[in-house]
């Protein structure tokens, strides 16, 4: 039984609450009762699964309107065969809630803003944060656009019934251990559920507007325009868009002007500073690969697709694998506990990946309100009615909280004086976001699941609104293609960077692309497509596509360059590729560093470690010590450069992302801000500055090599963390490369998702892999079993089977069977 884990999480947590006086790590909640969680008979106890535990099994239920058998593999993988869709998506819904139950519900807990509920009043702020964004708002509008198609909302309802005939079986003993350390039940699982989560999946990767609009405007109020478009230029020397350069545009259906006061009141310098802060940021890094390789690359002659989606690394795993046959389809690949369908993978015909388009889909306006009661708001030169909604904050073991929050024609005021903003200025911060217009995102992926060419494809994917994704394709018939897709504000220069005046309509948006002028490649010459977040287009394309620090750009130089010079590709040339820790950053970077450098000013522990840096392979493996010099460089480098600058404005302000600093030292040899402000009887230059950085970093680099610390792997120190960051129920100080800018982008808390590749043979050939396990319960061998092949770069075969093989399989270990 797997209880050794649980035990020690158990007397972890029995310790916390003794040191802490009952409130444990999530923060402010306070314990279980004791007496349950510890009980033999329905405590935690009762979680610990047997290795040999069986997970077949004959279920009589009244959800479904026909017979319902599940294959389950020796990975725990689920093959579903219904005889009609209903009942597949019923299925999925009761198996997700078997394994994945307490993670489901505790998203959605999230995005409601009703974590107060189960871990107390430290999470208020968080709470107020989403309310005030509104995903309720965006998500009941979203259910409405959906229910209107009959098969969305069929298979919603089958899916909810599914994970509710789960939730009414469950005994005492057999609640998830989650729910037995916070203290509360499950509860009804609805549709609107559903939406919630895809809506916090919408909020995860909408990038790092959230936040930047409001760091980005204090800077360039600090620093002055001219100043700030160095520090933050959108020139990007280097890029390799996804679509290639010298591609023609059609002039622009939708013609944009920007405002006449645009220079004096938008892009001016002022002395005002907004206070709002954001209690949760996604993290910047959230991303993804994928590309496609045409037959005319590869040995087969058949196409193959890659796709890794980099997110948070947690357990349980934001992902299931699953395989769903119907008369309509048979679709495998990665599901969204929580949610009906495949998400990211392939069927008989075609294969799918998505990246983050990095795109802006969200903005801050200025509001003006006539008094503190938030009723009247001045827009277009009079004062109108807002709608004001009481939002019911529950704080478990505390009185409810209310707050007030007024929504205008340009959104939910975010930020005011009674929240994360001390309104020194009369700042009401409003936020407009696409996801707000609502949506079919779920569409897309019902139609993805049964598509059978490019057309349908491109069907599917022109449903899809928020946020941007750029979704790689191949089919069976042998093509290849790339398109970014979503509800794209059609944007003049620098609009939405910064807070907009929201008075009147002059910086309003100006309309939405059409789905027609986004960007699109098919069959091209090169014979691949391929995205990394980065730009999709260089600057002829005639929208604006936002701030040139969302868009990362050298995992698209590698995959590129890798790709342009393959040929006779395999599976296993895309899975060594996949998990390639090549840093293409640090090739560019440091001859640029060399240059600067004077070498015979360095003592003893300098030389050495410049020696370990000159002599470095430039791959981050686990092993090697001069990705962690290289590192220790970098960062002492820019913080060399841009300390003493930012240190001055008194405020926390964003720095320059690296590319700026990477593309000054390749392109110019003098800097103005390579002067130390805080030296002012001299003026440093960047071999001023690379010298300083390499002395101080080398100063690191021995307490590292000291410490045992100097190898990447152990200076990373990669863990996939449980939700609730308790540390027994983690995987902790993971043998993994990569990092920031290469291909596996495995950072510590960070990375790869879900890995698959796809070769489009007539029996289909996949892999798969993700640092997880099927099951969500701790006590179980299959909640983390998959992370030490993840880890180590290897995949396992998908098996995507027809009913009567999975009959006959020796990979299949056990049969559920759902009856009517």
């Amino acid at each position: 039984m797997r209880i050794v884990p649980m035990l020690v999480s158990a007397i972890s947590t029995a310790g916390l609450i003794i040191t802490l006086n009952t409130q444990l790590p999530v923060g402010g909640s306070k314990t279980p009762r004791l007496g349950y969680f510890l009980s033999p008979q329905k405590g935690f106890w009762q979680n610990a699964e047997s290795a040999n535990a069986s997970h077949a099994g004959e279920i009589t239920l009244s959800g479904i309107k026909s017979k319902v058998e599940v294959f389950m593999d020796e990975r725990l993988v689920p093959h579903i065969y219904a005889e009609n869709d209903a009942d597949a998506y019923y299925a999925q819904g009761y198996l997700h809630a078997k394994y994945r139950l307490w993670q489901m519900e505790f998203q959605t807990h999230v995005a409601a803003g009703r974590l107060s509920e189960i871990v107390g009043p430290d999470r208020i702020d968080t709470d107020k944060y989403f309310r005030r964004m509104g995903m309720v708002y965006a998500a009941e509008k979203t259910m409405r656009e959906a229910s209107k198609n009959k098969d969305i909302k069929t298979a919603m309802e089958a899916y909810a019934n599914g994970v509710n005939d789960y939730i009414k079986s469950l005994k005492p003993n057999e609640i998830p251990f989650e729910y037995k350390l916070l203290d509360y039940q499950p509860e009804e699982w609805t549709p609107f559920k559903t939406y919630l989560f895809l809506m916090f999946m919408s909020y995860d990767l909408t990038g790092r507007g959230i936040s930047s609009d409001l760091q980005m405007t204090n800077a360039k109020n600090y620093f002055g325009y001219e100043d700030f478009d160095q520090l933050f230029t959108n020139v990007q020397d280097s890029l390799d868009p996804i679509i290639p350069k010298g591609t023609i545009y059609p002039s622009p259906a939708v013609p944009v002007t920007a405002p006449a006061d645009v220079d004096s009141v938008y892009l001016g310098k002022t002395n005002t500073f907004n206070s709002a802060t954001a209690p949760v940021v996604p993290d910047k890094n959230n991303g993804s690969n994928n590309w496609a390789v045409a037959g005319s690359k590869t040995k087969s002659g058949r196409p193959i697709l890659a796709n890794d989606p980099h997110l948070g690394l947690n357990l349980p795993s934001l992902w299931y694998e699953v395989q769903i046959t119907t008369p309509t389809h048979s679709t495998y690949g990665a599901s969204f506990p929580g949610s009906p369908a495949v998400i990211i993978g392939f069927n008989d015909n075609i294969a799918w990946g998505v990246t983050n388009a990095g795109r802006d889909v969200i903005d801050f306006y200025d509001m003006k309100f006539k008094d503190s009661t938030l009723e009247q708001y001045w827009y277009n030169g009079l004062w109108n009615k807002a709608d004001i909604k009481e939002e019911v904050i529950k704080v478990k073991g505390q009185p409810d909280i209310i707050d007030r929050v007024a929504y205008t024609a340009l959104g939910p005021v975010m930020y005011d004086a009674s929240y994360k903003n001390d309104n020194t200025t009369g700042k009401y911060l409003a936020v407009r976001w696409t996801a707000h217009d609502g949506g079919q995102g779920l569409q897309t992926f019902y139609e993805l699941n049964r598509a059978k060419n490019f057309d349908d494809y491109l069907n599917a994917i022109h449903k899809w609104t928020c946020p941007g994704q750029n979704f790689a394709f191949i089919s069976k018939t042998g093509d290849v293609a790339m398109k970014q897709q979503g509800a794209f504000v059609a944007r003049w220069k620098r609009q939405g960077d910064f807070i907009m005046p929201g008075d009147d309509t002059r910086y309003m948006w100006q309309g939405i692309i059409p789905n027609e002028e986004n960007p699109m490649q098919k069959n091209p010459d090169r014979g691949f497509i391929s995205s990394a977040n980065q730009k999709s287009t260089d600057d002829t394309y005639p929208y604006y596509l936002g701030a040139a620090a969302d868009f990362p750009l050298y995992r698209g130089i590698i995959i590129n360059k890798r790709l342009s010079t393959m040929s006779n590709i395999t599976p296993e040339d895309m899975q060594r590729l996949q998990t390639d820790n090549y840093n293409v950053f640090a090739e560019m970077a440091r001859p640029a560093l060399l240059k600067y450098l004077n070498e015979a000013a360095l003592d003893a522990d300098g030389k050495k470690y410049i020696s370990i840096l000159k002599n470095w392979n430039l791959r981050n493996d686990i092993g090697e010590k001069g990705a962690t010099v290289f590192r220790a460089i970098w960062d002492s480098l820019e913080t060399t450069i841009w300390k003493d600058e930012f240190e001055k404005s008194k405020r926390s302000l964003p720095w320059p992302d690296e590319p700026v600093l990477l593309e000054v030292m390749l392109r110019d040899s003098v800097y103005y801000f390579a002067d130390n402000a805080n030296t002012p009887d001299k003026t440093e230059t960047l071999y001023d500055a690379v010298l300083t950085a390499v002395q101080k970093a080398s100063a690191k680099c021995k307490a590292l090599e000291k410490e045992n610390q100097l190898e990447w792997g152990t200076f990373k120190d990669t863990r996939v963390s449980h939700l609730l960051k308790i540390d027994p129920l983690s995987r902790l100080h993971l043998p993994i490369g990569g990092g920031v800018h290469i291909i596996n982008a495995t950072t510590k808390v960070h990375g790869p998702s879900w890995r698959m590749i796809v070769h489009m043979t007539d029996e289909i050939e996949a892999y798969g892999v993700y640092p997880g396990g099927q099951s969500g319960n701790p006590g179980s061998k299959y909640y983390d079993n998959f992370v030490d092949n993840w880890a180590a770069g290897k995949y396992y075969r998908i098996l995507f089977l027809t009913k009567e093989a999975a009959a006959k399989s020796s990979q299949i270990k056990w049969r559920i069977t759902f009856n009517n």
